[in-house]
């Protein structure tokens, strides 16, 4: 049976890394790019996710609620290199950017020519965090399609962008195109533009991976008392995993050993969580999966998403940066600062949330990710200490041994003159 969809959006995220040493300049580069501008969080108009997030959090990483009336006037006011100092103090800044410029229209003609999935980007954010993690983010949706098949082969294929394998041949019967730019090489021009660094002053290192966040729901004919959810679970594990409609499913391993999370807190709501994917497919039988659901996921739990995967893609980092003395110390500051700010802190009151928030810790394997960096930093942290204090006490020695010979040759020198 051929799964028809109501509704969808999904999210591609596209992690990158930048110099936490030239964060500050980075964000210069963005606020001095004319597409690029600002993300200001309003209460009023954002004011689902301000009751939703904990005051720790949303101060800490949605500082831009704060800026209302005479605090925003003067921050507009600002040198852009005031600016960039500013935000740089702040533990997440967003950017939206300007993709007017890059609509294009499609020909009819063309369209019944070729054989290719349509979708379109409306919407690109620059994610900053601090400590140099960043994301681009794309919201696109499939048009001119209600087949469950095109969705799944479109998010499979947009994903496969970047990579090696996009090229190679059992790729080729899934074409996409997008009306919102040329071609999706001027997609990737654009990721090009905001994470690599073209004049060679900052340490970009893109990560050449997305993430994807995905809602869909379905017509209800598909999913319904009549219709049970057994009868559609394997188009869902291809969804959930970002799969191709012709991918073959084996649904009788465990999820874990498939490493799969799935939430099913309401009866016609089915979310997968793995390690590089959050996608929710509900039933529009119930009419709060296609009015409110839709909003809430793509506001709340995307945030929610994006905090622990940041935490994911920071922990990673810094595992792999034990190197010096010198740097051991700049990780253990980061470390304790991420430990107090964010990993010891509740991020919302919300049922739902937190479940999201605690089954996404448990997929990505955080607390072993956290204990793992722990343990190794006390241990090259004592080695590198006792390394340092017997280098220490050498010199010490050897300034005692100087210090006797300097001695020596004073009191020789007495009894010479004497």
């Amino acid at each position: 049976m051929e799964l028809s969809v109501k509704y969808q959006y999904t999210y591609f995220l596209y992690p990158y890394i930048v110099d936490v040493d030239k964060y500050q300049k980075y964000l210069l580069r963005l606020l001095k790019n004319d597409k690029c501008r600002l993300k200001i969080f309003e209460k009023e108009k954002d004011l689902d996710i301000y009751n939703y997030f904990s005051t720790n959090i949303r101060n800490s990483y949605f500082p831009t609620f704060e800026l209302r009336g005479n605090k925003l006037r003067d921050f507009k006011e600002y040198s852009d290199e005031r600016k960039s100092k500013v935000l740089s103090e702040h533990a997440c800044t967003v950017f939206e950017y300007d993709i007017s410029g890059y609509k294009t229209e499609i020909k009819e003609d063309t369209r019944k020519k070729e054989n290719y999935i349509l979708f379109d980007v409306s919407k690109i954010e620059i994610i900053c965090f601090n400590t140099g993690v960043c994301f681009v983010s794309l919201k696109t949706t499939v048009e001119d399609t209600e087949r469950f098949s095109d969705l799944l082969n479109f998010n499979y294929k947009f994903r496969e962008m970047y990579s090696e394998f996009n090229k190679l041949k059992q790729y080729e019967n899934i074409n996409i195109k997008t009306n919102s730019f040329e071609d999706l090489n001027k997609i990737k021009e654009v990721i090009d533009e905001i994470t690599q660094d073209k004049e060679k002053d900052l340490t970009v290192e893109n990560k050449q991976k997305f993430y994807t966040f995905a809602y869909t729901c379905i017509q209800g004919e598909n999913w319904n008392d009549r219709n049970p959810f057994e009868n559609l679970e394997n188009e869902f594990f291809k969804y959930a995993n970002v799969c191709p409609s012709n991918y073959l499913t084996d649904l009788n391993k465990k999820n874990d050993e498939q490493n799969l999370s799935i939430i099913s807190k309401l009866k016609y709501v089915r979310t997968g969580i793995t390690n590089t994917s959050c996608n929710l497919l509900a039933s529009m039988v119930d009419m709060y999966n296609y009015t409110k659901l839709p909003y809430e996921f793509e506001n709340q739990i995307y945030y929610t998403y994006i905090l622990r995967l940041y935490q994911k893609i920071f922990l990673n980092q810094i595992n792999t940066e034990f190197k010096s003395y010198d740097q051991i110390i700049k990780i253990r500051h980061e470390f304790i600062s991420f430990a107090k700010n964010l990993w010891v802190k509740d991020v919302t009151t919300d049922d739902t949330g937190s479940l999201y928030y605690r089954v996404l810790k448990n997929t990505f394997e955080l607390d072993d990710l956290f204990e793992e960096i722990r343990k190794k930093y006390e241990i090259i942290y004592k080695d590198l200490k006792i390394e340092k204090n017997n280098r220490d006490n050498s010199i010490i020695v050897m300034l005692l041994i100087l210090s006797l010979i300097l001695n020596t040759f004073s009191i020789i020198a007495y009894f010479f003159i004497l």
